[in-house]
């Protein structure tokens, strides 16, 4: 891992100079480029910085070891640089780990009441105000896009935007299934409901940029057809492109000019795969949507919201650590809890990237 290091250092000290260097500072495309490079690699150099001095602290002091009286000190040193190193190490390989390309996205955060009727929706309500709040904390802004709310001040459904930078990688567990046990303002008799509610989380999707390779082009020059003169007997300004990997064709026949024609055509056929290329976009987030957030009823739980016992449970969490203050979390305090799911992801992906 050292050496994988040494040459990301080495990466990094380039970007430092072409960053200086007056005719790429020019370049705004390459200049932007570099900079989210720059930022990008930034921690992870930060901390092989501490720990190549921690490295170098545990050499100079085992050349100490040969005077018996810096020995005792030099042991001291020596023990403390290689429990700094250890540690130093660990958070070098989370850095390593592969990043989620939509971490840094803004959210489309969805909230639906699921079984439960009222007071599911009034759950929702407070699964709302519980995001404004986190996300005010983290310096978020939180928008609420749409909203069906009910006579008791419940939410049917709601969607939001969440923008921020980092917002996906902090809300991104959030999606599933929220149950919680509580007596409901709706009840009389003081007997504990459990209701649910379900969260979709979708990274702000980017418009979709899309290119033509030419090789993909099938371009077919004919004689226009109909009304138009002479014209049209005797030039073939007529084009009928063809997008040879969908098979969708394109003709234009409208202007005089074979150059018009083919830039007009060109112009309907990038507008028709666009358009495919969001449906087929809008089709994968709706079908992970739905991954997410399930059926919505109480049995498909993400995490349980128990008011009677004053404590959040988050089931995809082990041990001990799986519960939480209800509280601190239901009132935006949520960094405890999404910290606990981070770090349990990532020694997951430590584990298969050791096997």
């Amino acid at each position: 891992m050292e050496e994988k290091l040494e040459k990301i250092a080495e990466r990094f000290q380039e970007i430092e100079r072409l960053l200086s260097d007056p005719a790429v500072y020019g370049d705004r495309e390459q200049t932007a480029k570099l900079s989210r490079e720059q930022k990008e690699l930034a921690p992870l150099m930060d901390v092989w910085a501490s720990y190549c001095r921690a490295s170098k602290d545990e050499a100079d002091a085992r050349e100490m070891l040969g005077d018996p009286e810096l020995r005792e000190l030099a042991q001291e040193e020596i023990t403390r640089a290689r429990e700094q190193r250890e540690e130093l190490y660990a958070q070098m390989k989370r850095l390593l780990l592969p990043r989620d390309p939509n971490d840094e996205k803004n959210v489309i955060l969805e909230l639906r009441a699921g079984t439960g009727g009222e007071e599911a929706a009034l759950f929702a309500a407070d699964l709302l105000r519980m995001y404004g709040m986190y996300a005010e904390r983290k310096g978020f802004t939180l928008t609420v896009v749409s909203e069906n709310v009910t006579e008791l001040g419940g939410i049917k459904e709601a969607v939001a935007t969440v923008e921020g930078v980092g917002a996906y990688s902090r809300l991104k567990f959030e999606a599933g299934t929220h149950r919680v046990q509580r007596v409901p303002e709706t009840e009389s008799s003081g007997r504990i409901q459990t209701s649910a509610a379900t969260v979709a989380i979708m990274p702000e999707a980017e418009e979709v940029e899309f290119t033509i390779d030419p090789k993909d082009l099938q371009i077919d020059t004919y004689r226009s057809s109909g009304a138009g003169g002479q014209h049209v007997n005797k030039t073939e300004s007529a084009i009928r492109i063809t997008h040879l990997p969908t098979g969708t064709v394109v003709e234009c026949q409208d202007e005089r000019s074979q150059y018009k024609n083919k830039d007009r055509a060109m112009k309907i056929l990038r507008s028709r795969l666009y358009e495919a290329e969001q449906e087929k976009q809008n089709a994968a987030i709706a079908e992970k949507r739905k991954n997410q957030v399930g059926s919505g009823d109480r049995s498909g739980k993400i995490r349980t919201y128990n008011f009677p016992q004053n404590r959040v449970t988050d089931h995809r969490l082990t041990g001990e650590g799986k519960n939480f203050n209800i509280a601190a979390v239901i009132n935006g305090d949520l960094d405890p809890l999404i910290d606990a799911l981070t770090m349990q992801e990532q020694a997951a992906a430590l584990q298969a990237q050791d096997s």
